[in-house]
């Protein structure tokens, strides 16, 4: 169980997917002229037929099949149903993470301002540096959060339905719709995009959605990262806010872990090698329906969506009740003064040799500022 999940409840679990699949296929029937009417219907797959038809469409077109007389799925293929509820899937998460991420760049932007002036020591490759602040440091991790934000809103925009038929033609659906303009229609009922012809084989939208939640992974390990080293005992320049039951040991009552440090940091190490499990499959998507990489790609992508969601909301929770402890990081930076100011040759007060730092938190402020 993923630490967490539950804070992804109803996103991309396997009863989300199959109501997106029936989404996908109450926008069809529309297209080719029938309104289904299904309520709160949603069948449970058997795994063994599952199994069988090597993905879940085709059980749930037999079950929807026998629930109602109309005609549903003519001209559509497995793959076109998967991604394109795939693809109902990362918008859900998208707009999730993506609300988060807004959460944790507002709480950002409060501690930049907040400790502008917050003199610390400053690390490269683990030891003292020169002076910083607390407030650059938080403008730092701020920039990447306003950077994978913007990256989600362009992918946003351009979620495409799949719709191609057998192998990309839609040759089925040419004999009872102009197969152009229903795909046009099919993706309007969904708000997907239709991106002219179909996409069996081209895995860049997957590809797309992968790179853009590593991208937000990556910039929340950063800062959680960060936040572990900062955290522990010998240095104690922050701390996770107090939860009750939160971060106890099950064999040392002293303890209070870092968790959501720690979890976080957990799905940043994981979302790379998913991000290239969706390359790899990408690069594998041959002749015109894939022999196995498509079916490699969805639990890589399902992975990667639940635990982009789950990190995004963890990380907002933990910038929100940072504790920051700028009366240790001022101590410390001034007992170690002839380090930190060693650049310029020697001194007593850290504070004096901050260069443009507080002009940097000013800018990464105005961005944030302007993209709210």
């Amino acid at each position: 169980m993923l630490p967490g999940s539950h804070r992804a409840a109803g996103l991309v679990d396997d009863e989300a997917l199959v109501r997106a699949m029936l989404q996908v296929e109450v926008a069809w029937a529309r297209v080719l002229g029938t309104s289904l009417s299904l309520g709160d219907w949603v069948p449970s797959l058997d795994p063994v037929e599952v199994e069988a038809a090597g993905n879940p469409v085709l059980p749930l077109v037999s079950a929807l099949r026998a629930r109602v007389s109309d005609p549903v799925h003519t001209g559509l293929t497995s793959q076109d149903v998967l991604d394109s509820a795939l693809m109902l899937l990362a918008r859900g998460v998208v707009e999730r993470v993506s609300a988060d991420l807004g959460r944790v760049a507002d709480a950002l932007a409060g501690l930049a301002e907040e400790h502008r002036s917050s003199v610390m020591a400053g690390r490269t490759l683990t030891q003292y540096a020169v002076p910083i602040t607390f407030g650059l440091k938080a403008a730092r991790w701020l920039v990447g959060v306003l950077d994978a934000l913007e990256e989600l809103e362009v992918v946003s925009r351009n979620l495409p339905v799949q719709c191609g038929g057998a192998a990309g033609t839609l040759s089925r659906a040419a004999s009872v719709v102009d197969p152009v303009a229903a795909a046009s229609a099919f993706a309007g009922h969904l708000g997907l995009v239709w991106p002219g012809m179909p996409w069996h084989t081209y895995r860049a939208p997957v590809t797309r959605v992968g790179d853009a939640l590593v991208r937000v992974c990556d910039a929340l390990g950063v800062m959680a990262a960060d936040l572990l080293t900062l955290g522990r005992p010998e240095i104690g320049e922050v701390s996770e806010g107090a939860v009750a039951g939160r971060g106890g040991s099950s064999t040392m009552p002293h303890k209070r872990n870092p968790v959501l440090s720690v979890l976080v940091n957990s799905a940043a190490l994981q979302t790379p090698q998913l991000g290239a499990q969706l390359h790899l499959c990408a690069a594998r998507a041959v002749d015109e329906r894939p022999d196995g990489a498509w079916h490699a790609e969805w639990p890589a992508l399902r992975s990667l969506l639940e635990l982009a969601v789950v990190a995004a909301s963890q990380a907002a929770e933990l910038v929100e009740g940072l504790e920051v402890h700028a009366d240790v990081m001022a101590r410390r930076a001034a007992g170690v003064a002839g380090e930190l100011l060693a650049e310029r040759g020697g001194g007593t007060d850290p504070a004096s040799y901050l260069g443009a730092a507080e002009s940097f938190v000013d800018e990464v402020l105005k961005r944030w500022r302007d993209d709210r």
